[in-house]
């Protein structure tokens, strides 16, 4: 869709063609009418290409990459970037996108208020400080989205919480990668002598841009961090978890092993005392029920049990409760009452 505006400011010196969610006959006309070559057109059409500046014969080329407003319905918690190109003609400027942007929609709607776009390279700085905004509300929305999933995780670890904090941190990772893209881009147009500013609100609008961008970049890495921390602990929890379940496993397993042992030994062929009296089967089966409990006993985790007792007063404690210190009074009665929860 190709759309001609000339409505940003009552100021304006130059035609905006918006070009956006592109088909073959605006390919079409871009290359004929406009005369974009081809190889352009592919670059801006793909989906990993990175920010940069460059000098063609009959305009400059500005490539950076904005927040996609797509969303995915099966990935609601996942965002993306797409490349924006931007080619400064004398008396025009066309922005070639791939799909749609919430920061192209805000200026086709003229929801942006006290940006320099009266001229061409006022208008790609606008572009760029509003992209900076836009990945900041991106990023404050997914680190909403982060604690909501989080108080969801420490009531019951699921599968699909997992996976919404994957898609965050997927998120993160493209919206990290597009800012630092971006970075490089500001920093170029700083220092090009293709891309010249001429009056001081637009190199406050630059500098603005740099600054709005590094800190966009700066809650990035932030949020990302504690995003990995928060899923290397849940990882330990869900690890933790397991091993208690295998333990009490082991423990049952161990347990049982000693009245089969009982009934495979007098299975051989073997006389029973008693066998035969009317309650014989009774005796058996008691005997294998306390030879279940004593088993059980053996193999669980009664040293840790003994030392905690011996440490919180036992009297056959080396020291006395009262030289221990408030802490390690208060962590033993914690463990004491985990391990009995535990039995």
């Amino acid at each position: 869709m190709i759309t001609k505006r000339t409505d940003l400011t009552p100021n304006q010196n130059y035609t905006w063609i918006d070009v956006r969610e592109i088909d073959k006959d605006d390919i079409s006309m871009l290359t004929d009418e406009y005369l974009v070559s081809s190889e352009l057109l592919a670059d801006i059409m793909d989906a990993d290409e990175q920010s940069r500046i460059e000098k063609e014969d009959d305009y400059t080329v500005i490539i950076c990459r904005l927040p996609s407003a797509e969303e995915d319905d099966d990935k609601p918690l996942e965002r993306t970037t797409i490349p924006l190109g931007m080619l400064l003609y004398p008396d025009k400027i066309i922005t070639i996108c791939r799909g749609d942007s919430v920061v192209i929609d805000d200026f086709a709607r003229r929801r942006v208020r006290q940006c320099p776009v009266e001229t061409k390279e006022g208008f790609v700085i606008s572009i760029l400080g509003r992209a900076a905004l836009v990945y900041i509300r991106f990023l404050k929305y997914i680190n909403r989205q982060k604690d909501l999933v989080e108080e969801q995780l420490h009531r019951s670890i699921m599968n699909y919480e997992l996976i919404q904090l994957l898609q965050i941190q997927k998120s993160l990772v493209y919206l990290t990668t597009g800012l630092t893209d971006n970075e490089v881009l500001l920093e170029k147009l700083q220092k090009t002598p293709y891309f010249r500013l001429t009056t001081e609100e637009e190199m406050e609008a630059l500098e603005d841009s740099i600054t709005d961008n590094k800190q966009a970049i700066a809650m990035a890495n932030i949020y990302s961090d504690i995003l990995t921390g928060t899923m290397d602990a849940f990882a330990s929890v869900i690890g933790n978890n397991m091993n208690v379940i295998m333990k009490r496993l082991t423990v049952i397993s161990l347990s049982l092993m000693f009245p089969t042992f009982i009934t495979g030994f007098f299975g051989m062929n073997v006389s029973i005392p008693g066998m035969d009296g009317k309650w014989a089967w009774v005796f058996l089966l008691g005997l294998c029920i306390l030879v279940a409990v004593v088993g059980t006993i053996i193999v669980s985790d009664r040293k840790n049990r003994s030392i905690i007792s011996a440490g919180l007063g036992d009297k056959r404690s080396r020291r006395k409760r009262k030289d221990r210190s408030p802490s390690e009074i208060k962590y033993l009665m914690r463990k004491k009452h985990t391990l009995e929860g535990d039995s």
